[in-house]
């Protein structure tokens, strides 16, 4: 398995690498309501965008799995709760003191005494 990840990124990061050695042209990024313009090279702006996207969707990802993780808190908090609650009916419910074994050479004698 290690050796499929490591061979996938080589092969993504190969792909990057020829990317941005193909798209070195530089070009023009503004913000139409600020006056904001600046030169970059497309490969940065194109990369820098894709990156800007896949955390925004992970952001978005994150928040709608919200219900999900606040059910599986809920559900471990009551799981807990009843493990407790299930030990302490096992502990009442055990013997409070079970009457000691005989020893065995004391019960030897006791069963002769009774003989004779």
């Amino acid at each position: 398995m290690r050796t499929v990840y490591w061979v996938v990124t080589g092969i993504v990061a190969l792909f990057l690498v020829i990317f941005a050695i193909s798209n070195r042209e530089s070009v023009g990024i503004s913000f139409w309501p600020l006056p904001v313009y600046f030169q970059a090279p497309l490969y940065l702006v194109v990369l820098l965008f894709t990156a800007v996207g896949f955390l925004f969707g992970e952001l978005v990802a994150w928040v709608g799995g919200r219900r999900w993780r606040r059910d599986a808190r809920q559900k471990r908090r009551r799981l807990e709760a009843l493990e407790r609650e299930l030990a302490s009916t096992q502990a009442q419910l055990r013997p409070a003191a079970a009457p000691p074994a005989p020893l065995p050479g004391t019960a030897l004698a006791a069963t002769a005494a009774a003989r004779d």
